[in-house]
């Protein structure tokens, strides 16, 4: 299955009309926009020519058969593709650093045999994708904001190898994804990674209840819980207090007490961005200390 790139959201909604039904499981490639909707892709376009009602587009909604309110949509990210190029930007009071600059400015960066070459560094490539979810159960978010859906995350967690699993809020789910970075730090404090089209090969399923309150990633290595609020400290606190209950749930010969410290000793608390409407944190605990658990 093939979904391309023509078929894009800039919220997620559940009133969107599906563009694609799936029955699961369900392998498909996705084509994706970068988040400018590829409109700075040549040295010479300029960004008070970007249309910014195009900006962070995903590619769906897909509809999922049989995801039910209450359900988790489980989404296994299979292989990331990137286009030969990237762009970034920054700009005048935009990011952390905005006020220390004055207009736009945007290089375009090309990718080569899994390198980044800016200015004059190498800088190997870290593939992510930053725009992720399902629609929530009432009104529109656009696909600029992270939030308990999922949404713009920018966590760099998200990538091939990773399974995300979503709290269903509305019938079929209605999945979107976009915004790939070939490469990115954590926080994104210039308000851009660098943005790049690409196609993900991914792997629907559903999991009847358990949807989590947001969303949990697990790789071969780690679980993570990402939550986005208003503020970095109210994230932390909330993700550290879903991360104790999901262990509590796995470690059940071990007291609240003991897990929490236990959580002190080798788990870790990670910015994922600082420059959305929301801030996003994820709380990453190592699997070898929780062994046998699963979602």
């Amino acid at each position: 299955m093939y979904l391309s790139k023509d078929n894009v959201i800039f919220n997620f909604n559940k009133d969107h009309t599906p563009v694609l039904r799936v029955t699961t499981p369900a392998t498909l490639d996705v084509e994706t926009f970068d988040c400018f909707s590829n409109q700075l892709r040549d040295p010479s376009d300029r960004m008070d020519q970007l249309d910014w009602e195009r900006i962070n587009p995903a590619t769906g909604p897909i509809f999922v058969e049989g995801a039910e309110p209450g359900d988790t949509l489980k989404v296994s990210i299979n292989r990331i593709n990137l286009n030969e190029k990237g762009t970034i930007c920054c700009m005048e009071n935009e990011g952390t650093l905005g006020h220390m600059i004055k207009g736009t400015h945007i290089r375009i960066a090309p990718i080569e045999n899994g390198i980044v070459k800016y200015l004059n560094f190498e800088i190997p490539v870290k593939k992510m994708i930053g725009v992720i979810g399902v629609a929530p159960m009432e009104g529109a978010i656009n696909t600029g904001t992270p939030g308990h859906h999922g949404g713009n995350m920018d966590t760099l967690m998200i990538t091939e190898g990773a399974t995300i699993y979503f709290h269903v809020a509305v019938p079929g789910a209605l999945f979107a994804l976009g915004d790939c970075h070939a490469v990115m730090g954590d926080g994104e404090i210039g308000v851009s990674a660098l943005e790049c089209p690409a196609t993900i090969n991914l792997t629907l399923d559903i999991i009847k209840g358990k949807g989590p309150e947001y969303p949990v990633l697990e790789n071969k290595d780690e679980f993570a819980i990402i939550v986005s609020k208003p503020t970095v400290d109210e994230a932390i606190f909330r993700a550290t207090e879903l991360m104790c209950e999901f262990l509590e749930q796995r470690l059940t010969t071990y007291s609240r007490p003991e897990i929490i410290m236990l959580m002190s000793l080798v788990g870790n608390v990670q910015i994922s961005q600082v420059v959305d409407p929301e801030k996003t944190v994820r709380f990453v605990f190592p699997k070898k200390y929780a062994p046998g658990a699963k979602f």
